[in-house]
């Protein structure tokens, strides 16, 4: 077996037998089985690892039976792993023998768990499948599939089998959600099936079933948009509606529960204004079981003793014979239904405008809750919202709710003790000041919100500290230094949450927070040092970039403590490092003044090194890229007299377009048609020879959805492209070097713009 693994497994009849063995040993309960197997199996080549699977998946009989069900699992389980590992090439290489092998075996009655995995795999598949492909095989898959939903629907009725089926409306659900507006003419003959499903699945053992199909619909509603929804809304909030009656009720563990969370958002998103109806028939049950207050009890360790698992609580041991206990049924129910608040006052803005009052009053106190994080989470989320609420009441109304929230949320941040509890009630609190904008904190929130963040830079710098000691000690190994990781994980996170607020404090306050920002000076200028790792680099950058972005001219007072680590970091081995740098450098540019002249032109050479290594266009580099491509379009753009722009523009058009990273592929854009509306002969080239690049480069814009309608470089895009039309023979030119997606794309862009 190894001698066949390690050459590959020839492609003959005893190899196939050898190659089942193999996925039989993949998931063989014996740990040494298993780990042989592994290593045999990353020496088989791809294409003949792949056209083994396939065979298993059809249950293609090789020599003298059939794979065993287990292997055909198997196979489908590694078919989908490899569409994981190496999506969208593998989609792309297989399409057409993955789906339809998974769709045949997924046709198989013989065995629910093979059709199970098949469904599975198909689901991961076409997750990372280009639409453009998937399209291509939709009519007869989309058929495949709602016959096998019939076939599947009938076994539940009659036998209660459901296995494959959870899966199967879970599959449904990701084509619906690939394919979008295409799922339009496939809608009718699914959704009286799946409303079958839900008013079918009443057992406890269904509620999976059910809570995935709910899931489905909500996908099948948002992919064909409203007005198709429309004919059958009503009966499906009237089922959703039923299941929330009971959510009072729903256990803990009730599956059903995070799948109505995401469906009701969904229902949210479809109806829009519509969703308003049905809204007083679903508040108040939520805003009831949102303010459950949780049974508590002091106990002796005997009576606790005296308790069955069952009873549903959890008790904390306070020394001293006695106990702490909390019931925990219902805080879950609790949990969700605070989730849904948040979703509701996010989407329907002005639809929940008369319970906002009631809300906030609800969820401020639950920040303290610390009987379940969730609801913590819950509460932080739905601030900025319930302000965008009140916005609509008027300025007053909506001071007196902020002046209600302002206070408790800081506290918050400097008493929550639950790190991803944190970073939630700190984002919260970033966004709710943009929400309210300049002006928004008195001085003493300042003085409390400048110690709270100082001490969090500080804790940061003591963390790294103490990992270190931690590196020294006896017994580290390999599983203390796991730990150690995740910690440092964890503390990079905080201080991304810490950046995210003084993001918002520059964008909203600019110039005016930089005296209160001097307490915080000497620790960012601390995260830049040379010594520091990394993401304290990254993120120490970042916060300089926001004061360069939003507090020029004023910024340069501060020049000396960045200039060189932002020159010297791009020149650093990791990309979101360069990236921060870069992007200064274009926004010194842009916003920085004549104060920064000379910064910038030391800038364009470094930018330029990095544009042109080698590696720089790979999937790890290529964000950091794109932006020393903007910083440098930026330089030309705002400080043209740093550089020698005719001698850089013929390279920084080369370059584009920029793929990744939106919002600087918008402003290349941008500074692009200033080139071509002011006709500069150097963009243009001789006799207009650049013009066919230059149209490429805005088909590209509108094939990667830089190019939003609302724009008004979509607008000014659309004219270059008009303008060159009037000239048929520079057109024809220009369209004999795009393909037919290009042309398509730049078709839509004249048509809408």
């Amino acid at each position: 077996m190894a001698a066949a693994g390690s050459a590959g497994v020839p492609a003959a009849v005893s190899g196939k037998q050898e190659f089942y063995q193999l996925l039989k040993n993949l998931i063989n309960p014996s740990c040494m089985v298993r780990r042989q197997a592994e290593e045999i199996y990353e020496n088989i080549p791809g294409l003949c690892k792949t056209t083994f699977l396939l065979d298993a998946v059809r249950n293609r009989r090789a020599g003298y039976e059939d794979p065993h069900p287990r292997v055909r699992a198997a196979a489908c389980t590694t078919l989908g792993q490899m569409a994981t590992d190496f999506a969208p090439n593998f989609q792309k290489k297989f399409h057409e023998t993955v789906i339809a092998a998974l769709l045949r075996t997924m046709e198989n009655q013989g065995n629910q768990r093979v059709q199970s995995h098949a469904a599975s795999a198909l689901i991961i598949f076409i997750e990372d499948c280009p639409k453009a492909l998937l399209v291509l095989y939709l009519d007869s898959m989309v058929r495949n599939l709602h016959s096998i939903l019939v076939i599947k629907l009938q076994e539940l009725i009659r036998n209660g089998t459901k296995l494959a089926l959870e899966q199967l409306v879970t599959t449904i659900a990701s084509v619906a959600d690939t394919i979008e507006e295409k799922f339009v003419p496939y809608y009718d003959i699914f959704m009286p099936s799946l409303k079958h499903i839900v008013e079918l699945a009443v057992q406890k053992e269904l509620k999976l079933l059910k809570g995935k199909t709910i899931e489905c619909i909500s996908h099948v509603g948002l992919a064909v948009g409203k007005e198709k929804f429309m004919q059958d809304a009503s009966n499906v909030m009237q089922l959703l509606l039923k299941t929330q009656s009971d959510l009072s009720n729903m256990e803990d563990d009730d599956p059903q529960t995070s799948y109505m969370v995401s469906a009701w958002a969904r229902m949210c998103k479809i109806l829009g204004n519509d969703f308003q109806q049905y809204l007083p028939l679903v508040i108040e049950p939520l805003i009831k079981t949102a303010s459950a207050k949780p049974d508590v009890a002091l106990l002796d360790t005997q009576d606790v003793e005296n308790m069955s698992d069952d009873d549903g609580w959890q008790f904390v041991n306070l020394g001293d014979q006695q106990s702490f206990g909390i019931k925990t049924s219902g805080l879950e129910a609790k949990a969700t239904a605070c989730q849904m608040l948040v979703y509701y006052a996010k989407e329907l803005r002005e639809g929940f405008v008369e319970y906002t009052e009631q809300v906030v009053k609800l969820m401020v106190p639950l920040l303290k809750f610390y009987f379940h994080d969730s609801v913590r989470v819950a509460a932080a989320e739905s601030m900025p919202f319930l302000l965008e609420c009140a916005r609509i009441h008027g300025p007053e109304y909506l001071a007196q709710m902020w002046q209600f929230i302002c206070d408790p949320l800081i506290k918050a941040i400097g008493t929550e003790p639950d790190t991803d509890v944190l970073s939630e009630i700190m984002n919260s609190f970033a966004k709710s000041i943009e929400v309210m904008g300049d002006g928004c904190l008195t001085g003493e929130h300042l003085e409390e919100l400048g110690e709270i963040l100082k001490a969090k830079l500080e804790g940061h710098f003591k963390n790294q500290e103490l990992r270190q000691v931690k590196r020294q000690e006896e017994n580290y190994d390999q599983q203390v230094e796991m730990s150690l990781q995740d910690e440092d994980e964890c503390d990079v996170y905080i201080l991304t949450k810490v950046s995210d607020i003084l993001h918002s404090l520059f964008s909203t306050y600019k110039e005016k927070i930089l005296p209160w920002f001097e307490q915080l000076l000497p620790l960012i200028v601390n995260l830049i040092c040379s010594s520091r790792p990394w993401p304290d680099r990254q993120w120490g950058l970042c916060i300089f970039d926001d004061i360069i972005e939003h507090c020029s001219p004023t910024s340069f007072k501060y020049v000396e403590y960045f200039r060189w680590p932002m020159l010297l970091n791009m020149r650093d081995n990791n990309p979101e490092v360069r990236q921060a740098a870069a992007y200064g450098l274009g926004v010194m540019a842009q916003f920085g003044g004549d104060d920064y002249h000379s910064l910038c032109s030391e800038a364009v050479p470094l930018l330029v090194k990095v544009i042109k290594c080698a590696n720089s266009k790979t999937k790890k580099n290529v964000i950091a890229t794109e932006n020393c491509i903007s910083a440098v379009g930026k330089i030309l753009r705002f400080k043209p007299n740093c550089v020698n722009v005719d001698e850089v523009l013929p390279h920084w058009l080369s370059w584009l377009p920029l793929h990744e990273d939106k919002e600087e592929a918008i402003q290349t854009l941008s500074f692009l048609c200033d080139l071509v509306e002011s006709k500069h002969p150097v963009v243009l080239g001789p006799n207009n020879s650049n013009l066919p690049k230059i149209i490429s480069i805005i088909a590209e814009g509108k094939i990667n959805e830089t190019i939003n309608y609302e724009d008004p470089c979509a607008k000014r895009l659309a004219n270059v492209v008009r303008q060159v039309q009037t000239s048929e023979e520079l057109w024809l030119e220009c369209i004999a070097q795009l393909d037919d997606e290009q042309q398509e794309a730049l078709q839509e862009l004249l048509n809408f713009a």
